[in-house]
């Protein structure tokens, strides 16, 4: 019998079966018999759903955790008895919001709630695919988040990258950063790198402009306390091209410092995390159009709908189609994509999540050829160069990628105590690489090129099954988890190298007729190669919390296997090839991470913590003599202090850290396109950074960081270079000398305001201003890159504030770099990135 048990009613239309069945059967599931007062409780004696008191209420069946909430609080709660039958709740301890003490005792049980008024609620059934419910508003402030969502604001209070567990980012003993949905709007970011210019720790753009999105093995550049980044997506590494099309993500989370305990594979720097577009507990439909400069025209689609009535079966469908150039002639930017997925609340208990995209992406708008040192950072003999010249050839200028993933995320919880979660992902990418980069310097305005030609493919399996469960041992509360991943990639690469010109980079002459067009013209070879990458690793960690103490213990066993084929591919003059294939090398390497941290969270708000982690990187590549790399190991130790403002979205963070990295890599100097042993690397630094929504209307982000990061332990010499003239001189050693392309100071500050007045009601503004310090160019520390300064703008308006008919329209303008500042990002001995100038986009957007 289906029986509806409301908080509100007292006549026979509330239960189908009658009054006094219906009455009974309550009073059976509940069990209590003060229940009858806390159904009957009226508007006159229940309190406000945003008062705050202390709750002890233990885990127990659901419907008695209810009847507890519903005596102590006032609150009416509707609900079926099938709603409630078979959950258990979470423990709910201490001083908190009615609202806040509600969504800990549904969380993991399925069990959602909808207000129906200010002091009522109904329950409904359906999983989610993570832990915890969605955004709960409590008077501006956020109760609770779910842990891969959109975030608030410019506020998110919980996450799952730190442990794999949903935590509050204040709970976790290392730097957290996360960059929301809304942060990402604002800005109008068109990259993973983009969004991340304003996040603590990270060198977003070091390389440049460069729109493909990826951080895929350091492809864009981004580091993290002065190391490359590695790019997760929903949880697993991702080795796709192009992966982190912003218009596809939900956010991104920065984890800095050491997380190869939950991840395997990163470096001591830290991981970039995104989260995918999933479907939505609410409709959502979004449409969009955009313009830019350089010629940007863009489209965007975002639909989120029920399959069934109830609910417990959602779509969702993101899409992208955008053409543009750039600020260097010839070098374009063209992307269509798409990504579906399927939500399934397959009982209260077990969900599965569904997802595939594809992307296909002709031009990335990343340019082969870089600008030359003398004409950019330093002025040559006919001044700077502008910004728009090309230094490669219009014939010889490809760079293009197409990515297909597909991938699901399985939940099911066997009782109060265990759950369990699997998460899948396969995805193919390749690219195609034709262009012409520096090799030397023939005088100050001209410059040898080289013609490089590349294909590569990338097929990556990965899987991540896991335990997770609460637990109580007296005094003690444990969160622990048990997992194990394996990720398999197979990367097969193509390149070629060989004959180019000399340049004027004032007068540049175009239509080289490179032989690599046509290889047996000029008897080139091509060097084919197939990687071949098996890790497999088990994990465990336990969260493990006493009163305001929480405790963080973590330890990883990792075993890599890697088989490479080198070869060569001959060319004839009929135009057939032949390929010699080399002998296989393999390569097995094993490595045991661990980390301990401890937080205290005074009542005031305020978490100091401590935590030591270390790292472990198997090496896929090879020195130029074919030998390949010993294993990245480092350690970190960190300290820092978390405060959260009682009740607001206001999260501020400062931390300190010293990281030591054994066999870190550097470019080979002696031969272009190789890395090199540079030994023992030390990175330290200080970290500030606050994310805050203010009021309702002000959002704020900012940071601060500070990195001294150098050579500590190191056998390879740098010679010194003029940078004038390019002249070579003396010899020095690189140890104590720092590592090149990491600033040492950056700091930035983003607001958005949407002003409360009623005469300009619906409009809103922002601004930003962003600081990176000198780099040094090269290991000898021979010259430096200049530091720089820019300024970001926007405004925003919402047509529905005020012209009702136009509900849902709203349009934006965003401009980065204001002033059209000329700035160099980094150089080398020969070439330099140069980074945007004044980028102007405006769209509109259309909910309904």
């Amino acid at each position: 019998m289906s029986v509806c048990c409301s908080f509100r009613r007292h006549s026979a239309a509330c239960f189908r079966g009658g009054l006094l069945a219906g009455s009974s059967l309550l009073m059976v599931v509940l069990g209590l018999p003060g229940v009858p007062r806390a159904l009957a409780a009226t508007a006159t004696g229940a309190a406000a759903f945003a008062d705050v008191r202390r709750f002890e209420i233990p885990p127990q069946p659901l419907a008695r955790a209810l009847a507890a909430y519903g005596a102590q609080t006032g609150i009416q709660i509707a609900f079926d008895s099938a709603t409630v039958s078979g959950a258990k709740s979470g423990a709910v301890s201490g001083q908190m919001t009615d609202e806040q003490a509600l969504s800990r005792i549904l969380a993991g049980t399925g069990v959602r709630y909808r207000k129906t008024g200010s002091r009522s609620v109904s329950l409904v059934r359906g999983a989610s695919t993570s832990i915890t419910l969605g955004p709960v508003r409590v008077g501006g402030v956020v109760a609770h988040q779910n842990p891969t969502g959109p975030g608030v604001g410019y506020f998110a209070g919980n996450t799952m990258a730190g442990t794999k567990t949903d935590t509050a980012l204040i709970d976790i003993p290392n730097s957290i950063y996360v960059v929301t949905k809304q942060q990402m709007v604002d800005q109008q970011a068109q990259s993973v790198a983009q969004a991340l210019r304003y996040s603590a720790g990270v060198y977003a753009e070091p390389q440049g402009t460069n729109l493909t999105g990826s951080a895929y093995s350091g492809f864009d550049g981004i580091k993290q306390r002065g190391f490359n980044s590695s790019q997760y997506v929903d949880g697993i590494l991702s080795d796709s091209f192009a992966a982190g099309e912003t218009a596809f993500l939900d956010r991104i989370e920065v984890v800095n410092g050491p997380a190869s305990v939950m991840y395997g594979q990163t470096t001591p720097g830290g991981m970039v995390g995104m989260s995918l577009k999933k479907p939505t507990e609410t409709p959502l439909h979004e449409a969009t159009v955009g313009f830019g400069n350089w010629g940007r025209y863009e489209a965007t689609f975002d639909y989120s709908d029920r399959v069934t009535r109830s609910g417990n079966l959602r779509y969702r469908v993101a899409a992208i189609g955008v053409t543009q150039g750039t600020q260097m002639d010839y070098v374009n930017y063209q992307r269509v994509g798409v990504l579906p997925s399927m939500a399934w609340d397959i009982d209260s208990k077990t969900s599965l999540t569904v997802l595939g995209s594809y992307m296909y992406t002709p031009q990335t708008g990343a340019a082969g050829t870089a600008y030359p040192l003398v004409g950019t950072l330093i002025p040559g003999p006919e001044g700077r160069v502008p910004r728009s010249r090309f230094f490669g050839d219009p014939g010889w200028n490809t760079n293009s990628a197409r990515d297909a993933m597909f991938e699901y995320q399985f939940r099911h919880v066997f009782s109060k105590y265990v759950e369990f979660s699997q998460s899948f992902r396969w995805e193919k990418s390749r690219n195609n690489l034709e262009y012409l980069y520096f090799s030397g310097r023939v005088s100050p305005s001209e410059f040898r090129r080289t013609a490089w030609y590349s294909q590569g493919k990338n097929r990556t399996v990965g899987l991540d099954s896991r335990l997770t469960g609460h637990v109580d041992t007296g005094p003690l509360s444990h969160t622990w988890i048990v997992g194990s991943d394996f990720r398999q990639i197979g990367t097969d690469t193509d390149i070629m190298f060989g004959e180019g010109d000399v340049i004027d980079i004032y007068r540049p002459a175009y239509d080289l007729h490179t032989c690599l067009r046509t290889p047996w013209s000029c008897g080139k070879a091509s060097y084919p190669s197939s990687n071949t990458y098996f890790q497999e690793g088990v994990y465990f960690q336990d969260q493990i919390r006493w009163k305001n103490l929480s405790v963080l213990l973590g330890g990883r066993q990792d075993w890599v296997s890697r088989e490479y084929i080198g070869g060569t591919r001959n060319y004839y003059a009929d135009g057939s090839a032949a390929t010699k294939r080399g002998k296989p090398s393999d390569q097995n390497q094993a490595a045991f991470t661990w980390r301990a941290g401890l937080v205290y969270k005074f009542d005031f708000g305020l978490a100091p913590y401590f935590s030591y982690a270390t790292s472990f990187v198997p090496q896929t590549s090879s020195d130029w003599m074919g030998r390949p790399f010993a294993p990245l190991v480092g350690k970190q130790l960190e300290a820092g202090l978390k405060y959260q403002i009682p009740k607001t979205d206001v999260l501020l963070t400062a931390s300190a850290f010293h990281i030591n990295e054994n066999h870190y890599l550097i470019g080979d100097p002696d031969h272009t396109n190789y890395n090199a042993d540079a030994g023992m690397v030390t990175s330290k630094g200080v970290e500030l950074s606050a994310s805050a929504n203010v009021t309702k209307d002000l959002h704020v982000v900012a940071s601060y960081t500070y990195t001294d990061m150098r050579y500590a332990r190191s056998n390879l010499t740098a010679t010194v270079v003029d940078a004038a003239t390019g002249d070579e001189g003396r010899t020095v050693s690189e140890q104590g000398r720092y590592v090149q392309g990491t600033p040492r100071n950056m700091m930035s500050l983003f607001f958005d305001y949407t002003l409360p007045f009623e005469r300009v009601k619906g409009f809103g503004f922002n601004w930003g201003i962003r600081y990176v310090g000198f780099t040094y160019a090269d290991a000898a520390n021979s010259f430096k890159v200049s530091p720089y300064v820019l300024f970001d703008m926007g405004a925003h308006y919402d047509f529905g504030s005020i012209f009702r008919r136009l509900k849902g329209l709203r349009a934006q303008v965003a401009v980065s770099n204001l002033t059209d500042r000329y700035y160099v990002t980094s150089c080398g001995t020969n070439d330099c990135y140069m980074g945007q100038g004044r980028r102007v986009y405006g769209n509109l957007a259309y909910s309904w």
